[in-house]
């Protein structure tokens, strides 16, 4: 089976972060966030990837292909005119293939067993099989319509008036089915893909019970960063294991005066800390300069710029 990554967005709810930094590439306690995508992937014996690009694409590229990671073939698929979730995946349809695929978004950490969801859609001999996650935030986020077991609905947009307490995770188990109904130009995934499916076979859910991050906003960026109690810490092993690389709070390259006092933070690599700087429940991406004597409390840096949490 192969996967296809979503990863040509421009990543606006994370600005300014990612005027500098593709949200792909967007660190996550010293881990680009896709790198945790690649993680599962091979965990569940997904070898063949697909990711599409688009916002400093050339940057994605060549930072996923610099990292040697093991026993991974990944293919990109370069949108020089972005094409949304929809056109994007109809731009892959022949590196897919005829068989069924995984679609994961590239802003999400969760420890889903893709394994256990791929047997799930197998069973269910549906077209379609979304991962959907229970959250009071559902319906800010966008809640998802199920009747008869089945999806039927995304923000009403069918007007179905079905309402749950779940949304969509951005993970899915798909056959090439799905292609019949997508667009080739710009649009999005929902309204082309996911529909046609409802109408036309129907559309399986599988849901997810276990720990689910959208790191795409700012406050859960921050949140995934700092969060000592998440499933994060319980990866760092089994990600060096599969990737050859941990998730870890402080880079071993950087330049930290000793005797600067850095609590519940997440310092990037090529950072340098001052004499007698204070920096606490702080996240300080690659290359950021902080003076010494400053205090840092409750704030996301990177070289350019600062956000108060």
């Amino acid at each position: 089976m192969k996967a296809f990554v979503l990863a040509a967005g421009f990543g606006t709810r994370l600005k300014p972060l990612t005027d500098y930094i593709p949200k792909p590439l967007i660190p996550v306690l010293n881990i680009p966030s896709i790198f945790y995508t690649f993680f599962q992937l091979k965990k569940a014996g997904i070898r063949e990837i697909i990711c599409n690009t688009h916002h400093h694409a050339n940057t994605i590229r060549c930072v996923i292909e610099s990292s040697n990671l093991p026993e991974l073939d990944i293919t990109f698929s370069e949108e020089p005119v972005i094409l949304g979730t929809g056109g994007g995946l109809k731009n892959c349809e022949k590196l897919i293939g005829d068989n069924e695929f995984l679609l994961v978004n590239s802003d999400i950490i969760t420890d889903i067993d893709l394994a256990v969801l791929i047997q799930h859609h197998r069973k269910s001999q549906r077209p379609g099989t979304l991962t959907l996650f229970a959250t009071p935030e559902a319906p800010e986020i966008g809640y998802i319509g199920i009747e008869n077991g089945l999806i039927k609905d995304f923000r009403n947009l069918r007007h179905t008036n079905l309402v749950s307490s779940c949304i969509y995770t951005g993970i899915a188990v798909l056959t090439p089915e799905i292609f019949r109904y997508l667009k080739s130009d710009f649009s999005g995934i929902v309204d082309t893909g996911f529909t046609g499916l409802i109408e036309n076979g129907g559309m399986n859910y599988f849901l997810h019970e276990g720990m689910w991050m959208d790191i795409g906003i700012m406050q859960n960026y921050w949140k995934a960063n700092l969060d000592r109690d998440s499933i994060i810490t319980g990866m760092t092993e089994p990600m060096n294991r599969a990737i050859g690389m941990k998730p870890h709070p402080i880079s071993n390259e950087t330049d930290i005066s000793p005797d600067a006092r850095i609590s519940n933070s997440v310092i990037g690599c090529r950072c340098r800390i001052g004499a007698n700087s204070t920096i606490t429940d702080s996240v300080l991406l690659p290359g950021v300069y902080i003076k010494p004597g400053s205090r840092i409390t409750k704030m996301i840096i990177h070289p350019f710029n600062a956000i108060v949490m």
